[in-house]
């Protein structure tokens, strides 16, 4: 009778421990699908894709430099061509529109990226309204929920995997010290032992859920299939070296030290020298008197 009550409990227990993971999965895979045909669906413009990269001034350079508006040498430095120069060919995108502008102000001093991307005030004004506009145009994207982060129902799942495993050991011991009598009683026994051994495959089903319906990062995986405008293997060289120059080529920009630094290099200049002049002094008081302490 005890092995019937404990197969019984068991089957029950793993009808709702897997019917939850069944449920689980269910509700993450239909959850993904939206994640996905969300993504999917979106409308980003090439240079929207590129500033949520964290690239636009690459992508924008690659236009320039097709369009014909913008040269690139290999140490990095940028500079307008003929057509760059003229006035009445304004790119229509917003931001090659904005660093061919920033390049102008340069002109006809070379200047790079990096230097345009980090300190040119008006550029990044006019880059952070394009990108603020276009992210509000972007609908909500629903994320998939990351239950292990949350104290509650972290909490409720570690009460569950504890009450689980008391309840796994308590019918294992059961069943060993209360050997089963009859056919009928080995049958349960054979049924109860059968459930315990689902159970103990539980946790791993409920990893395998979790894995198989994540949709990691989706909407990276779009941004990441936008190209930027095709350039050859020299010409992206080009602008990837200029993009890490931060302070090489300053276009008519020039760093003037402050008055207050000046004073204290010289002062600076001043103490050093004074030490100078003192180590002579003694050296040549030590060679007047070669006799003396």
């Amino acid at each position: 009778m005890l092995q019937l009550v404990l197969a019984v409990s068991v089957v029950v227990v793993a009808v709702a421990v897997y019917g939850g993971l069944g449920l689980r999965w269910w509700w993450r895979a239909r959850l993904r699908r939206g994640i996905l045909a969300r993504v999917a669906a979106l409308d980003l413009e090439p240079y929207h894709a590129a500033a949520l990269k964290q690239e636009k001034t690459e992508a924008a350079a690659a236009g320039l430099m097709l369009g014909g508006y913008l040269d690139i040498d290999g140490e990095g430095a940028a500079r307008l061509t003929e057509a760059g120069r003229e006035a009445g060919r304004p790119p229509v995108e917003a931001v090659p529109a904005a660093l061919l502008e920033a390049v102008r102000r340069h002109d006809p001093e070379p200047v790079s990226l990096g230097w345009i991307d980090w300190y040119d005030e008006d550029y990044q004004a006019r880059c952070f309204a394009y990108r603020s506009e276009r992210d509000a145009r972007l609908p909500a994207i629903p994320r998939m929920p990351d239950w292990d982060g949350r104290q509650p129902w972290a909490c409720c799942g570690c009460v569950g995997f504890v009450l689980l495993v008391c309840f796994w050991l308590i019918v294992a011991e059961m069943l060993v010290i209360a050997p089963p009598h009859g056919l009928r009683e080995w049958a349960a026994a054979a049924v109860a032992a059968a459930g315990l051994a689902a159970l103990w495959f539980a946790p791993a089903g409920g990893r395998a859920v979790r894995a198989r319906t994540e949709c990691g990062d989706a909407l990276g995986d779009r941004l990441r299939a936008e190209t930027h405008p095709a350039l050859d293997e020299r010409q992206r060289l080009h602008v990837l070296t200029s993009a890490g120059d931060h302070d090489r080529w300053r276009g008519v920009d020039r760093f003037v030290p402050d008055e207050d630094d000046q004073d204290d290099d010289e002062d600076d200049e001043d103490e050093w020298w004074g030490w100078v002049d003192a180590y002579h002094y003694r050296a040549a008081d030590h060679e007047d008197d070669p006799d003396g302490p």
